[in-house]
């Protein structure tokens, strides 16, 4: 017996067993979409008038229909518009299908009765069941295992730039940020010299000699900058760690909330207490950065253990995840962003200690050799037009706006940009007027200029009232302003501050009260989608390919496997274990054309389908409801669900398992996604990899 089942949506199922050897098929028909040849109002009240309405019992409905009285007037009058009326065209419809295989089977042995109808969504559900059997394992979301804000935040860094190492301020290859006052490192030690050896600041030349002992520090030469921490802090710790195109710079910092210096053990270079943490991640190829920093709550760090990185290392890593909720501040209390905004990791200033900023003779000169970093933060040339963007969805929604708002500036003297970026944020409002040794200033304020113009003004001046004189260039040192026009830091230049008319111009840009001349653009780029489109990061899969398999022992709802396979590298910033991509893949099923003749691009599921499928899978079988069917979210094969990738540097494999039934075609639209954590939410590619095949059992 052959057992034939039709779903109807609006109207009714029947079930038409025929003889014969074929296996069981299944057929689902949309009442609402059905192309009878010919059928219209003439031929409904040609049936109405000659067929037998008692016919329509052998197409009985189940229980909860009825069959539809024959109207007693005539039958072009009786169906006004209405639903009572559609619903006797559905049932009219149903009984002409019905008809139809009677009359097809006539020499068949034919049962007809009624038939329990499935659920509306039971091929889809059927469909979503074998597509998670087969598939769900590889089917899930980057850095999706967690909702707490710092677990989610460290399972998208790792997406993006891949491991996150220790921060280790207490390893050998930390360096220590040297306080320098009146030309001579300083600091905290027992004074041999007074009775009881108290803790006292140390003064030595660079040659290492003993110059003199203090008991306070009021002030020194290169006060930071940043301006909510200790303005002559000592002995804070740095730790540079490079993986390829990524590095890691971590910073334990000693402050105190009075943000003064006293002798005090904490200040001891091996007192491992310390008070603020912050980690840079940077991708010097794609531009990309990310931002954590130590909880506010916690008053001190020790860095005698290495700290956990926010998700720990790993998803498997539940303790060092639970440990780093603790660790690091969910509310994004500072907006690193709008200080590390100029194109790079690094804040350039003479704070940091770098070699070749602030010291007559730069990196060579002895006072150099003796206290800088040398190149441990090497110089890093990242000019406007080259990508940045800051990766993590919590802290971007926290500064969306900033972040939008953010542009690059030109300096219209010529005087600063030609080598530096420069920008609306910090690098231009605090670090070049401090640089410059200039207040800023707008010609024609608004109101909201006037009060951010005022609160930096009062930030400069205290950070100007800890510098000590002989830094200045009327003092001894002469290393401050320390950008020089035209001759960049070479402070050894006699002339070092930029003309008041020059400043003034460069000012107004600065505070967004220039124009054309300051020629602004967007500080941050957009996240690239995946594909060789325009603003794309260059990839696509390759390989792709189909193959019709048997299915499985005891597997239902399918007549065959549809197994569609493609190789695809994200490699992106050329991080070997980038994890931020996925795809999609909406399937449409029609019957194979007696032609065998290749579909046209417009016969596959149109690009917003692969977009916009629901992620449950569930959105249809195609055959019922005319709509494409949906996988998403598929990683390689092999990558289980909340598992790091291995390192890869050639494509990976991505395979997926799809139901099919003999003689139908399936048309596929394979589309790449890139999951950018930031508040453009996901990226597309173009058009995505087109593939069909025909599943033929015969």
């Amino acid at each position: 017996m052959r057992s034939i089942a039709f779903g109807l949506l609006g109207a009714f199922s029947v079930a038409v067993l025929l003889s014969g050897s074929d296996s069981d098929a299944h057929v689902a028909v949309d009442s609402s979409r059905f192309d009878h040849p010919g059928f219209s109002l003439g031929h409904a009240v040609h049936l109405a008038d000659d067929a037998k309405w008692r016919d329509l019992k052998i197409c009985a409905p189940w229980s909860v229909c009825t069959v539809p009285p024959r109207p007693a007037a005539p039958f072009a009058k009786a169906l006004s518009d209405g639903p009572p009326s559609q619903q006797c065209v559905n049932d009219l419809k149903a009984y002409l299908i019905c008809r139809k295989f009677r009359l097809a089977a006539a020499n068949d042995q034919i049962e007809i009765g009624p038939v329990r109808a499935p659920d509306d969504n039971a091929e889809a559900t059927s469909f979503a069941e074998a597509v998670r059997r087969w598939n769900g394992d590889f089917q899930w979301k980057p850095a999706s295992a967690s909702p707490d804000i710092i677990t989610r935040f460290g399972d998208e860094a790792r997406s993006v730039f891949g491991p996150i190492p220790d921060v280790d301020c207490g390893n050998a290859a930390a360096k220590v940020i040297p306080l320098e006052i009146d030309g001579n490192i300083v600091d905290l030690k027992p004074n041999p010299n007074v009775a009881g050896s108290p803790l006292q600041f140390e003064h030595r030349d660079p040659k290492g000699r003993i110059v003199k002992w203090t008991t306070q520090i009021a002030k020194c030469d290169k006060p930071s900058l940043a301006g909510n921490v200790t303005y002559c802090g000592m002995n804070s710790r740095i730790i540079r760690t490079v993986a390829g195109t990524v590095e890691w710079v971590s910073l334990c910092r000693k402050s105190t909330p009075h943000l003064e210096i006293e002798p005090e053990s904490y200040w001891e270079k091996d007192n491992p207490t310390f008070a603020r943490l912050g980690i840079i991640g940077f991708n010097r190829e794609s531009g990309e950065i990310v931002f954590f920093d130590g909880d506010k709550d916690q008053q001190r760090f020790d860095w005698t253990t290495p700290i956990i990185p926010p998700g720990g290392r790993s998803y498997a890593d539940a303790g060092g995840r639970a440990a780093a909720t603790k660790m690091y501040d969910p509310t994004f209390q500072i907006q690193c962003s709008a200080c590390h905004d100029n194109k790079g990791p690094y804040v350039v200033s003479p704070h940091i200690g770098q070699a070749r900023i602030g010291y007559p003779g730069g990196a060579a000169s002895e006072r150099a050799l003796a206290f800088s970093l040398g190149d441990y933060v090497p110089k890093m040339k990242r000019d406007e037009s080259l990508p940045f963007r800051v990766v993590g969805s919590a802290y971007t929604a926290a500064y969306a706006t900033d972040i939008v708002r953010a542009r690059t500036v030109e300096d219209p003297s010529g005087n600063c940009t030609k080598c530096h970026t420069l920008t609306t944020q910090i690098t231009g409002q605090r670090i070049a007027a401090d640089a410059a040794g200039r207040l800023p200033e707008v010609t024609n304020p608004t109101w909201t200029q006037v009060v951010s113009v005022r609160a930096e003004l009062l930030k400069l001046r205290e950070i100007d009232a800890h510098r000590t004189e002989w830094a200045r260039r009327s003092g001894e040192g002469k290393i401050h302003p320390w950008m020089v026009p035209h001759e960049g830091s070479n402070v050894a230049v006699e002339n070092g501050q930029i003309s008041e008319d020059d400043w003034r111009q460069l000012s107004n840009c600065i505070w967004e009260a220039g124009g054309e001349e300051c020629r602004y653009r967007p500080l941050f780029t957009a996240c690239p989608a995946p594909g060789v489109q325009s603003g794309g990061d260059g990839s696509q899969p390759t390989g792709l390919s189909s193959a019709v398999l048997p299915v499985p022992t005891g597997a239902v709802g399918a007549d065959r496997i549809l197994r569609l396979r493609w190789h695809y590298l994200n490699d992106y910033g050329h991080v070997s274990q980038r994890d931020d991509v996925r795809f999609n893949i909406a399937i449409r099923a029609t019957q194979i054309p007696r032609s065998r003749q290749a579909p046209l691009e417009s016969d596959f599921p149109t690009l917003d389908e692969a977009k916009s499928g629901t992620d449950d899978t569930s959105v249809g079988y195609g055959v019922a409801s005319g709509r494409a069917m949906f996988i998403g979210d598929l990683s390689y094969f092999g990558h289980l669900k909340f598992t790091d990738p291995a390192p890869a540097t050639t494509p990976r494999e991505f395979r997926a398992d799809l139901p099919a039934m003999c003689n139908r075609r399936y048309l596929a639209r394979i589309l790449p996604k890139r999951f950018c954590f930031d508040q453009s939410g996901v990226r597309y590619g173009d058009r995505g990899q087109l593939i069909f095949a025909d599943v033929a059992c015969n």
